[in-house]
């Protein structure tokens, strides 16, 4: 995990991947259903203060992503409160079908360990080598800054950049002349 700035953490044209995310396929476990994961990750919800994602019966959360798309994932914000934000985040990519039960069996590709500075809206900057071609990504909130029972997102935001694909089927072959 990197520390760096927030104006540094967020470079090489990278932007907000909401709308490459496939909604249809989102899904969070452990979610109080009255704050549900939506608060925290949709335009418009994410920036209401009074919307929040909220665990239920403990402080873990797991979010499963998926895109439409192939993209690189470079960095990620995720704004909380002090005291019941997320403290340490396991992140793996195109890991599906993941529940509490196997979340141990895999590796993440990067653990982020948030502090209350992060908290208030800096961007972390990922182990960029390990989100090159990313399908789906699975944000585990293994435990909050104190301990609590509940666990509280108000915004998330990840940033990167598409995968530009070439379309074979458009190809043409070109004649000799």
């Amino acid at each position: 995990m990197s520390t760096e700035s927030a104006s540094t953490a967020i470079t090489r044209n990278q932007v907000d991947l909401l709308d490459f995310i496939d909604w249809s396929g989102v899904e969070c476990l452990n979610q109080n259903t009255s704050h549900s994961v939506v608060n925290a990750l949709k335009q418009g919800y994410r920036e209401d203060e009074g919307l929040k994602l909220e665990s239920d019966a403990d402080e873990q959360l797991l979010i499963y992503i998926p895109f439409t798309q192939v993209i690189k994932l470079h960095s990620m914000l995720i704004i909380g409160p002090e005291e019941d934000g997320p403290r340490t985040v396991k992140l793996f990519a195109n890991k599906e079908h993941m529940g509490f039960s196997n979340v141990s069996d895999y590796p993440p590709s990067d653990t982020v360990v948030f502090t209350p500075e992060h908290l208030k809206g800096k961007p972390v900057a990922l182990k960029y080598v390990k989100f090159q071609s990313v399908r789906s990504l699975t944000i585990f909130i293994e435990e909050n800054q104190e301990g609590a029972d509940i666990t509280q997102v108000q915004k998330i935001v990840l940033y990167g950049s598409t995968v530009e694909t070439t379309d074979m089927k458009g190809l043409k072959k070109i004649e000799d002349h």
